[in-house]
């Protein structure tokens, strides 16, 4: 008995002291393998421990002593260091790895800020495919919002290097802004990406910022209450799985003994329409939603039969599941992501084959998007998937329940995805924003304005340098030539600002176009004269 209760104390002595010994450091997720920290700057070191907590941060052979305050948090400042690397930094017993000092950038804005490279692949997919550079880094701050206070930290993620595999999640527009500069000055490219798609520019500022703004911050303090956001989503997930339902059960097309993705389905009585018709999208006057449903036989060669193919189907509004062969290949749940789709070996047959596109639109006029790919690709030949296709009805439905993205709400985005940054050093921002606020230009100049003088000042950097995108060409007409002039106001206005022409790089039929090349070009030029 006695030998049993020495036996339980000694491990319970050693897992006391194991958990003593562990490290009580921890470090934010910025500052992990593989960052870039800002040249000749002072260089901030900083995380959370146990209150009183010692901490010795030991990098280029010196050391620096600090501990935690009351609150667990320590940070030391390091001496400026020109440009270099790989370097390795040392907290406690922790070791980052694999450092560089160069320049560092925040890319922020909204979804042409967000698109990454593999979205641009049709353009650029060759030099993408061809390039790899370890002096670029690239780290994505995850989506994230909180309308409480500032957060000390981001989510997890982690800093990338630009190789042809890992770029593909880069910010496109960001990944040929470094490839410029670091070709002009041969010193590494942090980027660190902080945007999110659809956002409005309120959403990036900060609760003083906003003092200006009355009406924002009263929008801002409606979702303080954590009871109200969660009673709002559960509504309208219960809204939006009920108008899911009543559509999956009234859908003919699912319901019919035989389905319409069926092949064997004889759809001889169907319309015939043109892929880019829109006489069934609506009634005359008012948009048709609810499911619409597409086919299409095509003819393939012996020659192609049984290989794998990629099925391009452009863009489509607004949602689509898409069926070769009766076969499920993929699906899209919103409008803007380009269509493609593999169809693995031994689907496709010679002869006929017929391809179903089962169409979702929840508002506004279903269609399908002109002047985009539409065909089968093969190593060697293309089948085209324009001119006539089988049209028919399923199901149609009342205008679907609507969404709250609170992370479009004022103040949320810079509390959980600006603030947290507030430590580093950044050689410059690029800021390609404003397709969510053209509708309200009015007030854009002041908004823009406060937000250039709210980051610098968080950021203890008074002069530190702003590019602004200018929007690129959007539809027919465009419209967006008077939010353009604000844009270039606040540029020419605000000393260390600039504006990257883009409206001539614009497709018309996409508010996301694809030539971020010449964009990121374009803003290193810009970039380059503010920081001479």
């Amino acid at each position: 008995m006695i030998r049993v209760l020495v036996k339980v104390s000694l491990i319970v002595f050693i897992l006391c002291f194991t958990q003593l010994c562990e490290a009580k450091v921890k470090l934010p997720a910025l500052i992990s393998d593989g960052m870039v920290l800002q040249r000749e700057q002072n260089i901030s070191v900083w995380g959370f421990a146990d209150p009183g907590e010692p901490v010795t941060v030991s990098f280029l052979k010196r050391k620096y002593n600090t501990q935690a305050d009351a609150d667990g948090n320590w940070k030391v400042t390091l001496p400026p260091t020109r440009a270099g690397g790989p370097y390795t930094i040392t907290v406690n017993e922790i070791k980052i790895e694999n450092i560089l000092v160069g320049d560092v950038y925040l890319c922020s804005g909204q979804s042409n800020m967000e698109l990454p490279v593999s979205r641009v692949t049709d353009l650029s997919g060759d030099e993408v495919a061809a390039y790899a550079n370890p002096m670029i880094r690239h780290i994505k701050v995850p989506l994230s919002y909180n309308f409480h206070g500032p957060q000390k930290d981001i989510e997890p993620t982690g800093w990338k290097e630009l190789n042809p595999v890992d770029a593909m999640s880069f910010s496109a527009l960001a990944y040929f802004f470094a490839k410029e500069m670091y070709a002009k000055n041969k010193i590494p490219v942090g980027l660190v990406n902080s945007a999110v798609g659809g956002s409005p520019v309120e959403a990036w500022i900060s609760e003083e910022g906003l003092k200006p703004f009355p009406k924002y911050l009263n929008d801002r303090a409606l979702y303080q209450s954590d009871e109200l956001i969660a009673g709002i989503q559960r509504t309208e997930s219960l809204q939006r799985n009920r108008w899911n339902e009543v559509l999956y059960r009234s859908d003919a097309g699912l319901n019919e003994p035989i389905k319409w993705f069926d092949p064997d389905y004889d759809d001889s009585d169907w319309k015939t329409v043109d892929l880019f018709d829109t006489s069934w999208n609506n009634n005359g006057l008012s948009p048709v939603n609810g499911s619409h449903w597409l086919r299409k036989e095509i003819d393939v060669s012996v020659e192609q039969a049984g290989k794998a193919a990629v099925l391009r189907l452009g863009c489509i509004v607004d949602a689509d599941s898409v069926y070769v062969n009766g076969m499920f290949v993929g699906t899209v749940s919103y409008q803007y992501p380009p269509r493609i789709y593999t169809l693995p070996e031994g689907l496709l047959k010679a002869g006929k084959n017929t391809l179903t596109v089962r169409l979702i639109s929840y508002g506004g006029y279903p269609h399908v998007v002109p002047e985009k790919p539409y065909c089968v690709l093969f190593d060697n030949s293309r089948i085209s998937l324009e001119g006539r296709w089988k049209y028919k009805l399923g199901t149609s439905m009342p205008h679907g329940p609507g969404q709250t993205f609170f992370h479009y709400k004022p103040v949320g985005l810079y509390n959980a995805m600006i603030a947290p940054l507030n430590h580093l050093s950044f050689k410059g921002v690029l800021w390609y924003q404003g397709e969510s606020n053209t509708g309200r230009y009015n007030e854009y100049y002041d908004l823009l304005t406060a937000m250039i003088a709210d980051w610098r000042a968080k950021l203890d950097a008074p002069a530190l340098p702003f590019v602004i995108v200018e929007l690129a060409g959007f539809g027919k007409p465009d419209g967006w030539d008077v939010f353009r002039q604000v844009q270039r106001k606040v540029a020419e206005d605000t000393s260390g600002a600039a504006l990257a022409p883009a409206k001539d790089l614009g497709e018309w039929n996409d508010i996301h176009p694809l030539n971020k090349k010449e964009v990121g070009i374009r803003v290193a030029a810009e970039m380059e004269k503010l920081i001479k």
